[in-house]
């Protein structure tokens, strides 16, 4: 809700949403990658106590994991990041344009039907069950029902 008045505020004053700051210091303001992608080289890679390699090994697997996983993002958002974030907008456009321009109007559109559908639902309902069951209900009216202990 406070996003939308942002935006709403955005637009009254001639500011365009789509040049706004963005943040190079914190990119997930949100959050949303907290827990999926904070990988380290002790989330992976851990020798048990009797079993230990070379302290040059230890500390060079420890700069090689962590050089090699550094510059392979790099190199991979550099080369695919464009193209996907790319190929993603055009993806949540294309669900955006159909939300709006398909889906809402069939809701609405089955909403109303619906709506005409109900009513004769009703109106067939209180014309053959109610009678049916106040019959019924009359008929069980007099029924008694005693409780005796046996000895």
């Amino acid at each position: 809700m406070a996003e939308e008045r942002g935006e709403l505020q955005e637009r009254i004053l001639g500011k365009d949403p789509l040049t706004k700051e963005i943040d190079l210091v914190n990119r997930d303001p949100r959050h949303i990658n907290e827990d999926v992608v904070k990988v380290d080289f002790e989330d992976v890679i851990a020798e048990p106590v009797g079993t230990y390699s070379f302290d040059g090994v230890w500390k060079t697997s420890y700069t090689t994991f962590t050089v090699s996983k550094y510059w392979c993002y790099r190199l991979l958002s550099a080369v695919l990041g464009i193209p996907l974030a790319v190929i993603w907008g055009f993806l949540f456009a294309l669900i955006s344009f159909c939300h709006i321009w398909a889906v809402v109007p069939c809701i609405k559109s089955y909403l109303i039907e619906i709506q005409c559908v109900s009513r004769i639902y009703s109106l067939c309902i209180h014309t053959f069950c109610d009678p049916l069951f106040e019959a019924l209900a009359k008929i069980c009216s007099n029924v008694r029902v005693a409780v005796r202990k046996e000895i």
